[in-house]
Parts: structure tokens; sequence; C-alpha cells
């Protein structure tokens, strides 16, 4: 097969390629409608991730996220719909996802709490799913991947910024202190306000800046990424998130992992690291063997988790069918073990209590072809341009999917968009990167 040259996704494309895209894209209104589809989809982002609202209340009546989503939606309708192409398309990963709110909305009638179900359906679990399918179907294209990529790693240098900042100056958390040992206070965002989730989230967005890293060629923009990518880590252990600690070291060994028989130098990483240890926040390995050794918490967070998750279990045991109902976890937890009000801290758990083992079945069957969607593309995109950004992309895409399926096993997030986001840039890999090979007829059966 013949091989497509390389081109730098920032710069303009070839005139002949540019010529395919108009041919293939229809009228000039539909590439408009692309661009504006595009620019409102990372201004939602831009919102999601940093919240301007919270430091300027003025913006908030203008409720910019809905706004900037309207937008993405309304360009992308119409642009699709002036090229007679499918508004919602046939990816099998949206049919799951489809069938996985509709079997949250045939469950909802026999939910704890019904009403209290549907309103959950619809915020945050059908905006979620949105932006899952919009991602899927407008970042599309090596360009807005790379604009994609860079956008969510200069984003979080603040998120970043914040936290090492709240614990160098003491920002703490008012609740959860124990003698010796205080959690940060996290960025002013709904995605990152927890400490717990801001480490999720940077871990999240850490492969995506490697992979800018990694395919870098000039010298001011791998120190700026490097930057960037020491500052996130530096945030994540910040946090004292246990979860976040396992997660962070997932990356490293995935990445270790992959590149250790074409780099056996790579297999210093560990011992750096090890090197590292003495410039640990005090208190913070001390915290981290609470992993193992659940009784030795000063908090008594671990222990709480723990309970937690057997009375889960229990949960899932009693109604393993239709679940308690999508968003009732916490209600459900209550009776269970008594009124905390706390979620199962459990992504897994939590698609089980609440939707019962054919919610949880159908989102392990989209997690998997999500994960293996990106791993297709980048074997494929190593084909094409071997140490390329669409096959750091795609590689940072799988890490970070594979991420968070460990994470899951320490966050309630199991509707919203950490998991979703990382999903939808898998399937806009696989077209981006099919779009390169147009014999191939797809990456994925």
């Amino acid at each position: 097969m013949s091989m497509t040259p390389a081109v730098e996704w920032w710069r303009p494309e070839a005139p002949a390629a540019a010529a395919s895209l108009q041919s293939a894209s229809g009228p000039r209104e539909a590439l408009v409608s692309g661009r504006l589809s595009f620019i409102a989809l990372m201004a939602f982002t831009f919102v999601l991730l940093l919240a301007p609202q919270s430091f300027l209340p003025v913006l908030a009546p203008l409720h910019l996220a809905l706004l900037a989503a309207g937008i993405a939606i309304a360009a992308h309708v119409t642009g699709a719909l002036s090229r007679g192409d499918a508004v919602v398309g046939k990816t099998p990963e949206l049919r799951i996802a489809l069938a996985l709110a509709v079997w949250a909305a045939l469950t909802a009638p026999l939910s704890l709490w019904p009403s209290g179900s549907l309103d959950y359906l619809i915020d945050p679990f059908a905006k979620t799913l949105i932006m899952f399918w919009l991602l899927s179907s407008v970042v599309v294209t090596r360009e807005r991947l790379g604009w994609t990529a860079w956008s969510l790693v200069l984003m979080s240098t603040p998120l970043a910024f914040t936290g090492v900042w709240n614990l160098l100056s003491g920002v703490f958390v008012p609740e959860g202190h124990a003698p010796g040992f205080a959690r940060i206070a996290g960025y002013e965002a709904p995605l990152t306000a927890n400490p717990n989730d801001l480490a999720l989230t940077l871990n999240l967005i850490l492969p995506i800046g490697v992979a800018l890293l990694l395919s870098a060629r000039r010298p001011i923009v791998k120190w700026l990424v490097a930057a960037i990518v020491a500052l996130d880590v530096l945030a994540v252990i910040a946090t004292f998130s246990r979860g976040g600690f396992l997660t962070l070291m997932t990356i490293c060994v995935a990445y270790v992992a992959r590149r250790a028989v074409r780099a056996p130098a790579v297999m210093l990483l560990p011992l750096v690291l090890l090197f590292c240890v003495p410039l640990l926040p005090s208190g913070y390995l001390g915290h981290m063997e609470t992993i193992a050794n659940i009784g030795s918490d000063p908090t008594g967070s671990a222990q709480e988790r723990w309970s937690d998750l057997m009375a889960a279990t229990r949960l899932v045991e009693s109604n393993p069918i239709t679940g308690v109902g999508v968003g009732m976890n916490a209600l459900a937890m209550n009776d269970a073990r008594g009124a905390t009000w706390r979620m199962v801290h459990n992504v897994y758990l939590q698609y089980a209590v609440e939707l019962g083992l054919p919610g949880l079945l159908l989102f392990l069957v989209l997690l998997a072809r999500c994960i293996r969607k990106a791993g297709a593309a980048r074997l494929a995109a190593a084909r094409i341009e071997s140490g390329g950004l669409l096959a750091h992309l795609a590689e940072a895409v799988q890490v970070g999917m594979i991420a968070f399926a460990v994470a899951a096993c320490f966050h309630p997030v199991g509707y919203h968009f950490y998991f979703y986001y990382l999903a939808g840039l898998a399937l806009g890999l696989e077209k981006a990167v099919a779009s390169w090979m147009p014999r191939e007829g797809g990456l994925l059966v």
C-alpha cells in the first residue's frame, strides 16, 4: 500500500489534499459549519475545565457551556444535512452508548425515585452522551485532533498550578482532617473542585501531554510541554489522592512497558522516580500505604470506602437486573448502611447498583471497544507515519482509557465527561486515520 506523505498538523494542507477535502465535504457552507462546530466544542471544553464564570460572576447568567454546546450541535447538524450525511452515524460505540441510555430510561420507572432518575438521565448523562457524539463526529481530522490535544494540555496548566499552589500555600479543604494530614482544595470548577477529581482530570490529560512531547520536533516546544507534564504530575501528587497515585503509576507502567523492548534505557525511569521519593510532601507515602493497609487510615476514609463497596455489592446481589435507578446509588446506600448520602466510589459498582448487570455489561463493552479502537488507530497511524502526531495521540488516548479503567475503581463518575471525552477522541482518531487509509475500509470491524 502506498504511504501518504506526512504533513505537520499546524501547516496548511497541500492544494491537492485541500481540493480532495473540498470535494469530499460538500459545499463551502458545510465546511464553515464544521469549523464553527469544532470551535464551539473547544469553547465548551474551556468552560467545562476552567469555569470562567466562577471567577467572573457576570458571566454566569450567560450559561456559557450551554451556549457553546448549542452552537456546536446546531452547526454540526446543519453541516451534516447540507452534505446529505447521517446526523448521528452508525458507529457501533454510539449505538452501545445509546442502548445504555435507553436501558437507563426503561428502568427509571422502577427506580427508588423515578422523577429523580429522569432528571439525572437528562443531566448529566444525556449531556455527556451528546458531547461523546459531537467529539466522535467533529474531531475527525489530524488538524482538529492536534488543536484539541494542545487545548487540553494548555488548559490543564491552571488546574495543575492551582493544585501545587494550594499545597505550598496551605489552602486545604475544611473537612476530613486528621492529625498530621490535610487535603488541598481543588480548582473551582465542577469537574475539579474535589482534590480526587482534580487528580483524575490531570491524569487523563497527562498522556496527551506525553504525546505532544514525543511528537514535538522543536526543542522549545519539547521543553514547554515537558514543563506542563511535570507540573501535572506534581499536582496529582499534591492532591494526596490514592486513586490518583494508582492511576499515575498505571500511566507510567503503560509507557515504560510499551517502550522497554525498543529502548531499554527507558527502564531507568523507575530508578529516577525512586530518587524523587525524598522530595514527596510530608505524609504522602504514609497515606499511600493505606491502599494496602486499610485499617491504618487515620481519616477513616479508606474504611468507609471499603464498607461502602461491601454494601454496594449486596445491593447488586439483591437487584441484579434493573438496579435501583440511574443516579440513585446514594439513596440506595442510605437504606443499606445508614443515611450518609455518600455515593459508592466505584464506577463499575455504580453502574451495577443503578442499572443492574445489563447496564454494567453495556458499559464494559463500550469501554473495551473504545480502548481497542484507539489501539487499532495507533497501529494504523504508525504504519503511515512512524512517530507522528496521530500515532502518539492514539497511544495517549488508549493509555488514558486504560488509566480510567483503573481510576474507575475509586471514583463515582460513571455518567460524567471523564471517560466519554476520551472515548469520543478514540472514535475521532479512527476516522482521522481511516481518511489517510482510504483503501483499508476502516480500522476495526
